[in-house]
């Protein structure tokens, strides 16, 4: 340390000196814990004012402020106020300090752990002036005793400039080497590094730059410095003990070692993120005191921004990992042709915005065909809303699907956004078209036609940009022959038609559905099942399910949570004695029944539905006349009485 002008306040350590504080005749050297103190103290035990040291009648005094836990000089409670002598030690909380009039007055201290390693330990920081307000006095363009080349004007303003960068940062990696950057442009060292904490204090560097693009040899950290900085957690400023000598005898110092650096720790909740390493290797170049103090206001600001972008990462992996959990619940568990098909149609339609239909029984699966193609899309990142047109009445439908305006009927009590709206640029599904009513199939069919609608008790026209899927388990055919379904939306809603076939048609992926949720609920509940026992799996395979996928997921989550053993058995399996129609059943369960024989059936059905009206049964049949009469004859066929 140089000779300046006195006196000062040296804060005194377990082990040496720390921080240095010049003292000026005229200002009052406030001590304690609020940020408004001249000497801030982050020590609990320090009142929020304790403690001043001031000038008076030419000489400095201590004065307590009527502090909770007392000041101590020299050992004894201070009582009002006393003159300070050189070498008089005074104690605030934790924290103390030696009064000297010229810093030659220092005693010696023994050898810091670091200097064994030959790095001497000049200063330590654990705050910062950046980050504290500053007494009037202080003018922002007037540079601190000590400051060389820094100015609280121009720091602030790379720091203001480096704060920017650092919000606009997309990734840690970015971070770092920005930072890096914005501090070799704010001091003088000719090198630095970011580094991270790995297993047992081993460090990893994330980011480094040398001011010399020829150079590339990283001088690393003496190990005292990283052990000091994680224990005390504050940022270090050091030189090498062998500095005079270089200087003294103009030798080169060695590119292996630095001669002057700054450690500081990035901090997060009390947690060290990362290490901040600048050094000089030239003898004739040195970090200073303000230098380290613009590293300790950038390593705070890191600390923040390092937390809030991991933070974010972490949000977009959940994100991304929930939308991953969706589209594995959305994707169609089977191999059979049918659920290849099914597959194949998915694939072409989604690129594109057409309108979809979906048939298929109830709980065959028509919904995870809709996510399918939805999340198969250019929509994807969009929303995608169902709704069950069965579910609500034709005034509560239409206002879920276009919304309404507050006061439009009885109970709207607030403006309500409809499902059009909330699906705007994604996908709807309308569950059970074939139940909307007729005025609200009226207003489906213009939106689809492109035009604009209101909201229930509105007069704004609104235009969303929607994909409309829909699905129904009725024979809309028949519903156009009753009136019941608009003829009109029936073709506009059928650009794209898909069958989902009930399970019974696809026996074959019962054994991979069965085992789909027995992982999922075995998963939920905790419970240790290895799988099927094969009389088990053949109960499944030969039972009808009329119920279709809901019917089998809801047997296999019944049996997880009941069954008793490691793995299912056929005792654990409850089926429904429901059975499915007997016509459908016919077509799922092969029996070796003659040609002749099916036909002769076939066209006694044909008769009966007709009541024997042989011309329209030739007709359905899409035979003559003449061979439905030879058919009759040959089969023997007669009208039932």
């Amino acid at each position: 340390m140089s000779a300046t002008t006195g006196p000062y306040l040296v804060n005194r350590m377990p082990d040496g000196f720390g921080e240095v504080i010049p003292l000026q005749a005229g200002q009052r050297f406030t001590l304690g814990r609020a940020n408004t103190n001249r000497i801030v103290l982050k020590d609990e035990l320090c009142s929020r004012e304790h403690a001043e040291v001031f000038f008076a009648v030419g000489h400095w005094r201590l004065r307590d402020l009527e502090s909770l836990n007392g000041t101590r000089l020299n050992g004894t409670g201070l009582e009002g106020e006393r003159e300070l002598l050189s070498g008089d030690e005074f104690q605030v909380g934790k924290t103390q300090f030696l009064f000297v009039k010229t810093l030659e007055e220092l005693p010696q201290v023994p050898p810091r752990a670091a200097e064994s390693e030959g790095v001497a330990i000049k200063k330590r920081l654990g705050q910062t002036r950046f980050l504290t307000p500053q007494p009037e006095e202080m003018a922002p363009e007037t540079p601190l005793p000590g400051s060389g080349h820094h100015s609280l004007s121009r720091d602030l303003s790379l720091l203001y400039r480096l704060a920017l960068d650092m919000g606009s940062a997309g990734s840690e990696d970015e971070l770092t080497r920005t930072v890096l950057d914005g501090l070799l442009e704010a001091v003088p060292a000719e090198a630095g590094a970011i580094l991270t904490l790995l297993e047992e204090r081993n460090l990893e560097i994330l980011a480094q730059r040398h001011r010399d693009p020829s150079e590339h040899e990283y001088a690393p950290l003496p190990d005292g410095v990283v052990k000091e900085v994680l224990d005390v957690k504050e940022a270090i400023l050091a030189e090498d003990t062998a500095r005079d000598r270089y200087l003294r005898h103009d030798e080169p110092a060695t590119k292996a070692g630095a001669t002057s650096l700054i450690c500081a720790p990035v901090l997060f909740g009390g947690n060290v993120l990362n290490l901040i390493h600048l050094y000089c290797i030239d003898p004739l170049k040195s970090l200073n005191v303000e230098d380290l103090e613009f590293t300790v206001a950038v390593a705070k600001q890191l600390g923040g921004v390092i937390h809030q972008l991991r933070r974010h990462e972490n949000l977009s992996a959940q994100n991304q990992s929930l939308r991953e959990q969706l589209k594995v619940e959305s994707e169609l568990v089977g191999r059979s042709p049918a659920i290849r098909k099914i597959e194949e149609q998915i694939g072409l339609v989604a690129g594109t915005n057409a309108t979809v239909l979906i048939r298929g029984e109830s709980g065959s699966g028509k919904e995870l065909v809709a996510r399918a193609i939805h999340y198969s899309s250019p929509r994807r990142d969009a929303p995608f809303i169902c709704l069950n047109c069965a579910a609500l009445s034709e005034t509560l439908l239409e206002s879920e699907l276009f919304g309404h305006e507050k006061g439009a009927f009885t109970g709207a009590t607030d403006k309500k956004i409809g499902k059009f709206e909330a699906a705007d640029s994604g996908t709807i599904f309308l569950d059970e078209i074939g139940e909307m009513a007729p005025g609200t199939q009226s207003k489906l069919l213009r939106v689809l036609e492109g035009h604009p609608y209101e909201r229930v008790g509105g007069h704004v026209p609104i235009r969303v940009n929607v994909r409309v899927v829909a699905a129904t388990n009725q024979p809309l055919e028949k519903n156009l022959q009753e009136g019941t379904f608009r003829r009109d939306l029936f073709f506009r809603l059928q650009v794209v038609e898909i069958r989902v076939p009930p399970l019974r048609e696809r026996l074959s992926d019962v054994a991979m559905l069965a085992d789909h949720f027995l992982k999922r609920f075995a998963s939920d509940t905790g419970r240790k099942i290895r799988g099927f026992t094969a009389s088990a799996m053949r109960k499944l395979e030969n039972h009808v399910w009329p119920g279709n996928v809901r019917e089998l997921r809801n047997v296999i989550e019944r049996a997880v949570a009941l069954g008793r053993g490691s793995s299912i058995d056929a005792g654990d399996i409850w089926l429904t004695t429901v059975e499915v129609d007997s016509d459908r059943h016919a077509e799922s369960v092969f029996k070796p029944i003659p040609l002749d024989d099916l036909e002769r059936r076939h066209i006694e059905k044909t008769l009966e539905h007709v009541n024997w009206n042989k011309t329209q049964a030739a007709t359905l049949l899409k035979i003559e006349r003449s061979t439905l009469d030879r058919k009759i004859r040959v089969y023997g066929l007669k009208k039932t009485e």
